[in-house]
């Protein structure tokens, strides 16, 4: 089994249906001739509490997969941006029930100076008659959001 096989299993404790490599928080993983693992990870905000598991489970998932020497590294530049996320984490979050974020648009300006209307598939029905109930989730990465479709809540994993 190879490293990455074995990240694909480290699941994000905050969206348990993502991997952390699905998540895009994995940069780079570098083994040395001792074969030492340093593996470098981004976190999705600079504050996010989930880090340190993150970063326990991934040693421990590699230990456990015949790495016994893990480093992981915290990379904060370039930040990370929710265009991270794999396709197939992208199918995950709303399979899961979480409405995936929208892809960020090359000629949209980094900064904006008023947030835009976000029109956001339900995805327990697929309806975009959906309106936001808060921008502060259960975590800061999540909104709430209501689908006047199917009258189901659901979160919205915030575009960044």
């Amino acid at each position: 089994m190879v490293v990455w096989d074995v990240l694909e299993t480290v699941m994000d404790p905050e969206v348990p249906a993502l991997s952390v490599v699905d998540l895009g928080i994995v940069r780079d993983v570098e083994v040395d001739a001792d074969g030492a693992v340093t593996v470098s990870i981004t976190p999705t905000y600079s504050g996010c509490p989930a880090m340190q598991v993150i970063q326990d489970d991934i040693i421990a998932a590699l230990r456990a997969g015949g790495w016994p020497n893990v480093h992981v590294r915290t990379v904060y530049a370039p930040a990370w941006s929710t265009d991270w996320i794999r396709p197939e984490g992208l199918r995950k979050l709303e399979a899961y029930g979480i409405a995936p974020p929208a892809r960020s648009a090359v000629a949209e300006p980094l900064i904006s100076l008023r947030r835009r209307e976000q029109s956001v598939a339900c995805p327990y029905c697929g309806s975009r008659e959906t309106a936001m109930r808060s921008e502060f989730g259960p975590t800061a990465c999540k909104a709430l959001m209501y689908c006047r479709g199917c009258e189901q809540p659901f979160e919205l994993f915030k575009a960044i």
